[in-house]
Formats: structure tokens, sequence, C-alpha cells
């Protein structure tokens, strides 16, 4: 294979965090009188604190200053880092280790790329804190994805062309930061809304390494 890396988000890719997101925004959201459901969240996948305040606040048709979002933000994390202090092992993904193993073992790279600064956190919660060869995440990268910087940060920390690199997304705006960074993506999830990913898989449940040569095959053909 050509592949030198790849690089995996990590809410909804190797743990199961997307599920407090929901709970600390709805539990926001429920203090502001704006109704906010599953399907209003799908649109804050891959995307900033900021960015998703934003989102819900538009849902709501609020208009609060600065300072008063920081607020919202601040409050909304502070809940959120609450539910993952108490997470196990027992979240991970079905598969993610044993494929991340299986990818070390054959000599290629392993990145994160996350716009979360709850990372370490979440990483040290689940025993996952010493898998990955580099992370990049909240705490030194500043802009949200679809910009490419988390991923190409990625790359840079592991010393891989991103032309090299394949990253494993579950959120539109991951798989379109991947595409800027003219990087191969493998979208988590359905095929129905992660339409600009080069191939999509519904869990790295269903990588190992021959699947992996596969895909770089049809994406390159």
């Amino acid at each position: 294979m050509n592949l030198k890396a790849c690089i995996f988000d990590l809410d909804g890719v190797i743990v199961d965090t997307a599920k407090y997101h929901f709970l600390a925004w709805k539990r926001l959201a429920g203090q502001l009188k704006i109704e906010f459901t599953e399907k209003d969240n799908e649109r804050l996948k891959g995307v900033s604190r900021m960015a998703s305040l934003n989102i819900i606040l538009g849902i709501g048709n609020r208009h609060p200053d600065v300072r008063t979002k920081e607020k919202y933000a601040a409050l909304k994390n502070e809940w959120y880092v609450d539910y993952i202090s108490r997470m196990t092992p027992d979240e991970i993904l079905p598969g993610s280790v044993k494929f991340i193993n299986e990818l070390k073992k054959a000599g290629i790279k392993v990145g994160l790329g996350s716009a979360s600064r709850n990372t370490p956190l979440i990483l040290e919660r689940v025993g996952m804190e010493d898998l990955f060869d580099a992370v990049a995440d909240g705490n030194i990268v500043h802009k949200a994805k679809p910009d490419p910087e988390v991923f190409l940060t990625a790359a840079k920390m592991l010393n891989v062309d991103p032309r090299y690199c394949i990253v494993f997304e579950d959120a539109v705006a991951g798989v379109e930061a991947a595409l800027n960074a003219g990087m191969m993506c493998v979208g988590i999830g359905s095929e129905k809304i992660l339409t600009k990913a080069h191939f999509v898989v519904s869990g790295l449940a269903k990588m190992n390494i021959e699947k992996l040569k596969e895909i770089e095959e049809r994406i390159k053909s």
C-alpha cells in the first residue's frame, strides 16, 4: 500500500461520546426554552462548541451578546465534562482497538484528529492515552471542521504527506475537512448522510488490513 497513516476522529468513531454532547446541549436548550431534537443534533456533529451553540441559538431565534454566549458554552461544557468523567473502557466502540493495533503491527502510523478540547480526558478515562502516535485536538488547533487544520496538524505530527493519509470520520463537516486536507476519507455511518466520503462502513468493527487495502485501491482507481 502507498498508505502511510490513518487518522481517526474521536467522537462517534473511536468512542461513543455523542450521547453526552446531546444530553448537555439538550439540557442547555431546555434552560433557554428552546426545543432541541436528535435531528437538530445531527447538525452539530464535527462542529466546534461555539459553532454548535450558534446553531442552537439560531433554532430558538436567540441573539445574546458574546459574553452571554461564552457563559452558555462554559455551562454546557461543565455538564459534558461531568458526564464523560464517568466513562469507562466499555464505551470504546467495537473493533476500534483491534483495528488500530493491526495498523500499528503493519507499520501504518495512527493519529487522532478531534475538535474536542476534552480529548485527553476521554482518552484517559477509556485507557487509550498511549495508543496513538499523534493526537491533534482542540487544545492545539483553532479552526473548526470543515477547515482541514486538525487533520493537517495530525499529518504533520506524524510526518506523513496528506496524500498518504486516510481519515475515518462520522460527520459531514469532518468528511469535508478530510477532503479539504487532500486526504482519502472513509465515512463511519450512513452512505445517505456521508455522501462525499470515498467509502463508507458502519463502524471500525468492519475494518481490517485487507479491507483497508481494498478501499485504497478503489479510491485510487
